[in-house]
């Protein structure tokens, strides 16, 4: 696993990371025992970006990923975010950003994560009651006090991110991207390589469905929140199955999986572009890993955009879209 440079402020992150939130029950039962095992497999791989946030499993999953820091915390880049603040019983509060809240929620993830410093803190959702500068400027005392080393924004637009970098350097912005969710091509993408900023991209294999594995809505569990997801309900789900085999039509000529045709199109997009593929089994995370490999050519890369051209997905990426591109 190569290393590469997110962003321009010194942040060093393995070319694929490892996004944690399946880990957390949103796909189905969590796995406790199984986590672990992927978690300590990926590090061994070279992953050393690991992905959480305060929300997965209601702390949870930063609680699981402190029993692999405890041991291993030098070998991980880690990455966790704050926005959504919930009541004591797990309700869903909404989103907040001032700067009141900010610091608490950073002391809750240290405490959680059993930590004294997270390598990369993000807004995961902007707070449209609060200005962007207020928030980013409690962001930036956590690093003046060193808890926290670089910042980041998720699923900002892209005049708050210049608004936010303008206030202290933002390193990253992570927004979902892969060939079938390509809304970043254009004005975002320009807007953060302007500015020096490195692109996490989330859900890089549409939380799942590229790898090929679902062939019908009734493949997602009853615990399975993509159940509830547009793009994977009726007509919708068939017209993004079409596409997806037209893909795995091309990773079968290449002899590679779905998954490893779906990262390595992303890895050809930028070198300042990290996908971080999410997971709960070894299986799936070695195949991941071994997508830093696979080369595309121009003919390939091409073809690809004819099976699934941009636009072509049916369905938007959430049922609500109030809370992105803010």
């Amino acid at each position: 696993m190569r290393l590469v440079s997110l962003g321009s402020q010194g942040a060093e992150v393995s070319a694929i990371g490892l996004g944690c939130m399946a880990m957390a029950g949103v796909y189905g039962a969590a796995d406790e025992a199984g986590s672990l095992a992927t978690l300590n497999r990926a590090i061994d791989l070279g992953i050393t970006f690991l992905d959480t946030a305060d929300m997965y499993g209601r702390g949870s999953n930063e609680r699981l990923l402190a029993r692999v820091l405890r041991e291993r915390r030098d070998g991980v880049f880690l990455a966790t975010k704050f926005g959504y603040s919930f009541a004591e019983g797990g309700d869903l509060l909404g989103i907040r950003g001032d700067p009141d809240y900010v610091p608490r929620a950073c002391d809750a993830s240290l405490g959680r994560l059993g930590v004294e410093r997270i390598d990369l803190y993000y807004q995961h959702r902007v707070d449209p009651s609060v200005p962007i500068e207020e928030t980013v400027g409690a962001m930036a005392e956590l690093v003046a006090q060193g808890k926290v080393r670089f910042l980041g924004l998720s699923e900002a637009a892209p005049t708050t991110i210049r608004r936010a970098h303008a206030v202290h350097p933002i390193s990253a912005l992570q927004t979902e991207y892969s060939i079938w969710s390509r809304d970043p091509e254009g004005e975002l993408l320009d807007t953060v390589r302007a500015l020096g900023i490195g692109f996490v991209a989330y859900s890089p294999l549409g939380r799942g469905f590229l790898s090929g594995d679902f062939r019908s809505p009734e493949d997602f569990g009853d615990g399975d929140s993509r159940r509830r997801g547009p793009r994977f309900q009726g007509d919708n789900f068939v017209a993004n199955r079409a596409g997806v085999e037209r893909l795995a039509a091309i990773a079968a000529g290449k002899g590679i999986t779905p998954a490893q045709l779906a990262l390595a199109w992303l890895l050809h997009q930028g070198p300042d572009i990290v996908p971080i593929p999410g997971t709960r089994g070894m299986v799936h995370l070695e195949d991941d890993a071994a997508a830093v490999e696979v080369s595309l050519s121009a003919d390939e890369l091409a073809a690809i955009e004819e099976a699934f051209p941009r636009g072509s997905a049916a369905g938007p990426r959430y049922r609500d879209m109030s809370e992105v591109d803010r």
